[in-house]
């Protein structure tokens, strides 16, 4: 198949340029009530909806199943699908698809939100494995074999594992062996690939969880490839997973309506990855290597390497050597006109562009206005972790529990009856139906007093939470 064929994009522009006179939806009418707004305007040229020779995202036939052909080439997989509501419409299809009420899957504890809620929806029963805890970076790392091998022997009933590769700072781990001790097992392997789309790009990026047998996997392709939000794709990769499964419950969560903005985006995305050549990727080293340098040559900056080296090469995460938190770096930052694309209380992530030869990128203009900053040098605070450390675990059962408001401080015991999610990166630090320990408490503060910013936990600015009723020492 040739990747340099771009489909339903040229089929829309093809639309476009034959002045159709819209008697359909949408009411903008190819933009023609929207005279006023011509930065707005010109999307709505190709905002169509399922016409002759436009096709239909949720019964392709024409030019969606020959874009979505071409992605499934491009990333050697057995089916392929564009997505229009994001990664977390994949992930939840990807789970309603393959598990059933009450079989029991392990997850990776620092999954994302969409995870939780994918369980939520298949009543499936979880067992939560903790990861490593990497000190230098302080966020929670990867999940390793011996702790699945551990969580198997206790739980041989597993159905499925969902993995997390790489995490939200581009690390990665040994997704391959994981793979394999599943499968020798029968497990499924689904993965949460959202920041990965690139990694078919080239040696110098890490194996994507396709390549490495992962038995679906979801991609935000806009998150590092140039798609619009929330377009994503998702990819089936084994036998033992039913597309027509898949296929029923993407139509029934995605819009009957699907943007054909976002699926341009994708087409086009899709073009950029799967031509991608060793050249651009040469190209594209060299101009990341050496902005990573100037960076390094900042004293107020510390630039952090990958464990083992693995790791993305599109992501750079720094820290403070004068004291301050990541908000406040980013803070300064923006003072700049500089935008990150998240801080937590220790680190600053920069998200780089996917270049290709010839590509310019204002590196130099970032790095002149970094060396505009004085940032003097402050008493740093308490180190303070803010994930939990428990290897293996589960939630307890709370449907028919009250909840009740205590003081954060106090809730140390109780169960939490709120999943809390620091936002940025979509992470959940507790989640409903957890015991609440010390431990979280104390990172809950750190967090609260670092300014990060949470989804759930209405009440955390007053510093109470909503609890189950406390735990005894014999209670299950």
């Amino acid at each position: 198949m040739n990747q340099h064929d771009t489909p339903l994009y040229s089929a829309l522009e093809m639309f476009y340029r034959s002045k159709p006179l819209s008697l359909h939806v949408p009411g903008h009418k190819n933009g023609l009530l929207m005279k006023n707004h011509n930065f707005f305007r010109e999307i709505l040229h190709i905002d169509a909806t399922e016409l002759t020779g436009l096709d239909d995202l949720h019964a392709p036939e024409g030019v969606i199943k020959d874009a979505e052909w071409l992605l499934a080439d491009a990333y050697q997989a057995i089916k392929s699908f564009f997505l229009v509501n994001g990664t977390t419409v994949g992930n939840l299809a990807m789970m309603l698809a393959t598990l059933e009420e009450g079989e029991t899957v392990f997850i990776q504890r620092n999954c994302h939100k969409s995870i939780l809620n994918g369980l939520e929806l298949t009543k499936a029963k979880p067992v939560l494995l903790g990861p490593e805890y990497e000190k230098e970076w302080k966020v929670a790392g990867a999940v390793t074999l011996e702790t699945i091998e551990e969580a198997y022997e206790r739980y041989p009933e597993c159905r499925a594992i969902i993995l997390t590769y790489p995490n939200y700072y581009g690390m990665t781990y040994d997704l391959k062996a994981i793979i394999e001790f599943a499968h020798r097992h029968d497990i499924l392997v689904l993965v949460d690939e959202a920041h990965g789309a690139h990694f078919i790009g080239g040696e110098g990026f890490p194996p994507s969880a396709v390549e490495l047998g992962a038995d679906v996997v979801v991609q935000s392709a806009h998150k590092t490839l140039p798609a619009m939000t929330m377009g994503s794709f998702l990819h089936i990769n084994s036998h033992d997973v039913s597309i027509k499964k898949v296929v029923h419950y993407l139509g029934m969560l995605q819009s009957s309506s699907p943007s054909y903005p976002i699926m341009a985006s994708l087409d086009l995305a899709r073009k950029y990855i799967g031509t991608y050549t060793n050249e651009d990727e040469i190209y594209f080293k060299k101009a990341v290597e050496h902005f990573k340098k100037e960076v390094e040559t900042l004293e107020f900056l510390k630039v952090l390497d990958y464990p083992n080296q693995e790791g993305d090469p599109l992501k750079l995460t720094i820290q403070s050597r004068c004291g301050y938190t990541g908000y406040e770096l980013q803070q300064f930052f923006e003072e700049k006109g500089i935008y990150s694309e998240m801080a937590d209380p220790n680190n600053v992530l920069f998200v780089l562009p996917l270049l290709k030869k010839g590509d310019k990128f204002p590196f130099e203009d970032i790095i002149a206005k970094l060396k505009e900053l004085t940032i003097r040098k402050k008493e740093s605070r308490a180190d303070a972790h803010y994930f939990k450390k428990e290897r293996i675990s589960t939630l307890y059962r709370v449907q028919s529990q009250k909840e009740e408001l205590v003081s954060i401080q106090d809730s140390v015991g109780f169960i939490c009856a709120e999943t809390i999610i620091p936002y940025p990166p979509g992470i959940p630090l507790l989640l409903r139906g957890e015991k609440i320990t010390k431990q979280d408490v104390d990172g809950l503060l750190y967090l609260l007093e670092s300014g990060a910013r949470f989804q759930g936990g209405e009440t955390l600015t007053e510093e109470t939470m909503k609890v189950f009723h406390k735990l005894e020492d014999n209670d299950d």
